[in-house]
């Protein structure tokens, strides 16, 4: 699984006009899976980005250093999906998502993610709407924006 972890002061999500999800301090994240992301073992793969998310130390403390997670901020986390992330724009000029897992498996482990996310004691957890054309606002702090891959390859 990837994902672009983006510390924000706020962020929210709209599916046809409508707020679907939105949160004040704390993450914004776009999270995709890939072919490789659904083996059996895909639960490790779930476990790697959920865990890190909740406590990655980004934001900052008392003396401006970035040691504070957004469980120790009580910060909320916005998970959007996003089979893009798993785009190859190596060749030609439109990407290829042959990387991509296909919708049902890949919404069955963005529900695990916000499920495990969810479950680590976050305050408040928001999401988008699986397959839909979204448009997602954030305000950036920092700017801080981390990559993850669950495969390690970056």
């Amino acid at each position: 699984m990837r994902a672009v972890v983006q510390r924000v002061l706020s962020a929210s999500v709209t599916v046809e006009g409508e707020v679907v999800g939105e949160i004040g301090e704390g993450l914004c994240v776009l999270v995709g899976a890939g072919q490789d992301d659904g083996r059996a073992d895909d639960q490790g793969d779930v476990a790697y980005v959920a865990d890190k998310l909740v406590n990655l130390r980004i934001f900052a403390d008392d003396d401006g250093k970035m040691n504070r997670s957004v469980l120790d901020v009580g910060g909320g986390v916005l998970l959007v999906s996003q089979f893009t992330l798993y785009g190859d724009a190596r060749k030609g000029r439109r990407p290829a998502f042959v990387g991509a897992l296909e919708p049902v498996e890949a919404e069955r482990l963005y529900q695990a993610v916000v499920a495990q996310v969810k479950a680590a004691g976050v305050v408040k957890v928001a999401t988008g709407v699986f397959r839909a054309d979204m448009k997602v606002a954030l305000v950036n702090d920092g700017p801080v924006t981390i990559l993850l891959d669950s495969r390690k390859r970056f």
